[in-house]
């Protein structure tokens, strides 16, 4: 199961979603944006009309800017994936990791773009080849092998990174291999500082960098480790049981203590590390299945890979770290008294979990629930009970568009099964493909865009 963190859309003009941005999340924009600004402003205080009197000296200093946004670049990266409440609650775990992935890609090329530019530079200025110049600069210069492997990681991960590559490596792979950019990260602070012209002499500035990668390697370490295994030792998680719900689907509760104090809300999903030989080395996203207990809390996962294959492998008694709960798919979202819920796959869980909780709080809720067989409806008995208690009301959709004989969450079955839908918020999860279809269906029926709330989030 692929769990996802939610957002709230319209549709655009390429027909993809569009996620809402609050005044919080233009904060942070402006912040992060205003930083590079402040990066660019050292580089300007540090240069003057003289230095850049050759064309040489104007492409080398081209190279040092490119440097430092590129060191910048990469430690707005690190502090986007440092789980910070704050940053999780204004713009959603799932537009930082967008920005993340987006931002690594301008990072190897402003790395590629400072190493050709300063060797070039350099170069043109001692009237050098640039290939004996990158030799003169890597053997002479402070600190330049560790530049160079600091690079050649940042370039290993940017490589890993591509949607191509991407799809071919397992998640534990490509977990381990960004992880290396850490080493990468440290690596570039030191040859920055030793021979980097904005620093060397510049004692300021160069605390001023060393207070910025220390506040990042501190955010790391206080949200990503400290904070879960404080979680741990508090809540003492534990895999109680593993219950198995439809082919390749199982569910894993989880007994601890005061549980409810994690403050988990239905929709939300936390990233799941069980202490156990195929797991322990990484964490997975998934998503509640159920309202949080004091005592007890549930994960429902679709096969989707090695990881959550193995799930239901699970023993008694393995012991579990957590970090959260993210994502904003949760009631607080929907501001209308009617509610349609449509899941289907690996999304069944949060929209089972979200279900229960709208009903709780007294909301008119209904549930389209698409599978292409019965017996892929993990978690139908549950939702079937809330039917006949009548708390939701349930629709069933059941078939292969081939069996069936027409899209069945086209715009003419849609509403006809659910005429006021015009009316509702609604959250849809589900596979990418569904909920694309769906998003369409919702469009051409006049939904308006704060009524939809939707799922859409990889870690890769």
């Amino acid at each position: 199961m692929t769990t996802v963190v939610a957002g709230s859309v319209g549709r655009g003009p390429t027909g993809r979603s569009l996620p809402r941005r609050s005044p919080a999340h233009w904060t942070v924009r402006a912040v992060l944006t205003a930083g590079a600004v402040a990066v660019v402003g050292m580089w300007w205080q540090d240069t003057t009309a003289l230095s850049l009197g050759t064309f040489g000296a104007s492409v080398t200093a081209a190279g040092r800017v490119a440097g430092l946004l590129a060191a910048y670049l990469v430690l707005v990266q690190l502090l986007l994936m440092a789980r910070l409440p704050w940053f999780e609650r204004s713009v959603g775990l799932d537009r930082l990791a967008a920005w993340h992935r987006g931002l690594g890609t301008n990072v190897v090329l402003l790395i590629g773009v400072h190493v050709l530019l300063i060797v070039v530079g350099y170069g043109l200025t001692v009237h050098r080849q640039p290939i004996s110049e990158f030799w003169t600069i890597f053997t002479t210069y402070p600190d330049m092998w560790k530049a160079t492997i600091g690079a050649l990681l940042f370039f290993a991960v940017g490589i890993s990174s591509a949607r191509a590559l991407r799809a071919r490596l397992s998640y534990e792979a490509w977990y381990w291999l960004h992880v290396t950019a850490y080493l990468g990260v440290a690596l570039a602070f030191f040859h920055q500082t030793a021979s980097g012209a904005d620093f060397v002499g510049h004692p300021f500035n160069k605390v001023l960098w060393t207070v910025f990668y220390l506040a990042v390697a501190l955010s790391i370490l206080v949200f990503r480790v400290a904070v879960p295994v404080g979680i741990a030792f508090l809540h003492r998680m534990e895999v109680e049981r593993v219950v198995p719900e439809a082919p390749g689907v199982v569910s894993v509760w989880i007994a601890g203590r005061d549980l409810d104090d994690l403050a988990a809300r239905p929709g939300q999903f936390l990233l799941w590390r069980f202490l156990t030989p195929g797991h322990i080395l990484t964490a997975h996203p998934y998503s509640l299945s159920a309202p949080v207990r004091p005592d007890r809390l549930r994960i429902t996962v679709k096969e989707a890979g090695d990881h959550s294959r193995g799930l239901a492998e699970l023993k008694p008694g393995t012991r579990v770290l957590a970090e959260g709960p993210f994502g904003h798919f949760t009631a607080a979202a929907a501001t209308r008294p009617g509610v349609l819920l449509i899941g289907g796959g690996s999304g069944i869980a949060p929209i089972r979990a979200l279900a229960e909780g709208l009903a709780d709080a007294g909301r008119n809720v209904t549930v389209v629930y698409r599978a292409s067989r019965r017996a892929d409806l993990a978690l139908g008995q549950e939702l079937r009970t809330f039917a006949d208690a009548g708390r939701i009301t349930m629709h069933w959709v059941v078939g292969t568009r081939r069996e069936l004989g027409h899209d069945p969450l086209g715009s003419d079955k849609l509403a006809a099964a659910v005429p006021d839908l015009i009316r509702r918020d609604i959250f849809v999860c589900g596979p990418p493909g569904m909920t694309l279809a769906v998003l369409g269906t919702l469009h051409r029926l006049g939904v308006r865009r704060d009524q939809i709330h939707t799922e859409d989030f990889s870690l890769r």
